[in-house]
């Protein structure tokens, strides 16, 4: 991912201490802890693009079963993995 764009936020001292710490944690910087937790929250599909996906899904017309019928289907037993 290509960063370029900047912007600047003010933290307060505690909220800047407690991102410092969970970045520290996870090993990454307060920058990309901020990035991921925007996309997480406002990066995702709107309401709109998310109908116009199901309505794609919809128009293949593929077939359909209970899922414990689908995954028995999809998903070879371990006799069938042996053979």
């Amino acid at each position: 991912m290509e960063l370029s764009k900047k912007t600047t936020i003010l933290f307060s001292p505690e909220l800047h201490q407690r991102l410092s710490e969970v970045a520290a944690r996870r090993r990454t910087s307060v920058g990309k802890l901020v990035r991921t937790a925007c996309e997480k929250v406002y990066a995702r599909p709107s309401r709109e693009e998310r109908l116009a996906a199901v309505r794609k899904l919809m128009a293949m017309r593929l077939p359909v079963a209970h899922p414990r019928r689908m995954k028995q289907q999809a998903v070879p037993r371990p006799e069938e993995i042996a053979r």
